[in-house]
């Protein structure tokens, strides 16, 4: 069953018993038995012309299972791990509005900076590198509408108040897919992020790494793609489309 499904799911269009049968290396007879039992229960629907396709039942069944997912849940794990291994604060947060919000966080129980993220914290968007991904996403007019409607007010010499050095700033994060702050929330605190993305593409929460400046390391861009992507695929996200 679950090797006619994949073939199902990889095939761009409705697809013969003949083909199916081929992909899956079942006989005819056996793969039409099998083919008719989903069916009925409505895993998979059959056309006109006597071909097959996915079927409703699973689109429903999709939709139940991205109902419970808890992002908190699924990402913990991964930010323990990751925690575990570079010995920093992990964040993450999720945007409401034009703050970002702190869901999770885990200590790193040396750091020296006054900024302590608290689960149910939140910050401006622009100050954040969590929060520059969520404006990279968005077109021109609501990042020139979020400058407005905020003033880009600032914390440190390091804050970026203007809309020109925002702009240029998201641009470097669209390109890279990673975003900074460099000292922008407070000085002497240095932050990287990378975005953690849904079933459909969507930026839905991103992982930071949060720790003094001097202790910043230029290898953990890596890790925390890494961990952001592991956090991504537990949330049905297969990469890019082609």
């Amino acid at each position: 069953m679950m090797s006619l499904l994949d073939a199902l799911a990889d095939a761009p269009e409705a697809t013969s018993l003949k083909q199916l049968a081929g992909a899956t290396d079942l006989h005819p007879s056996t793969a039409h038995r099998i083919l008719a039992a989903m069916c009925n229960a409505r895993f998979v629907e059959r056309q006109d012309a006597g071909t097959y396709r996915l079927g409703i039942r699973l689109l429903e069944l999709g939709a139940i299972v991205k109902s419970r997912i808890n992002l908190r849940e699924v990402a913990l794990p991964f930010m323990q791990e990751l925690h575990e291994s570079i010995g920093e604060a992990i964040n993450l947060g999720a945007r409401h509005d034009d703050e970002i919000v702190y869901l999770e966080r885990t200590s790193s129980g040396r750091s020296l900076v006054r900024v302590v993220y608290l689960v149910g914290g939140r910050a401006p968007l622009h100050l954040t590198s969590l929060g520059k991904l969520f404006l990279a996403a968005d077109n021109p007019q609501k990042i020139r509408d979020y400058a407005k409607r905020t003033g880009l007010p600032g914390k440190t010499p390091h804050s970026l108040t203007t809309l020109a050095a925002l702009e240029k700033e998201l641009d470097k994060v669209r390109r890279h897919d990673i975003a900074y702050d460099d000292e922008e929330a407070e000085i002497g605190l240095k932050c990287l992020a990378a975005p953690i993305r849904d079933d459909e593409g969507n930026i839905v929460a991103a992982l930071s790494v949060s720790a003094p400046a001097d202790r910043h390391d230029p290898e953990w861009v890596a890790k925390i793609k890494q961990t952001a992507d592991a956090v991504s695929h537990a949330l049905g996200y297969l990469g890019p489309k082609k």
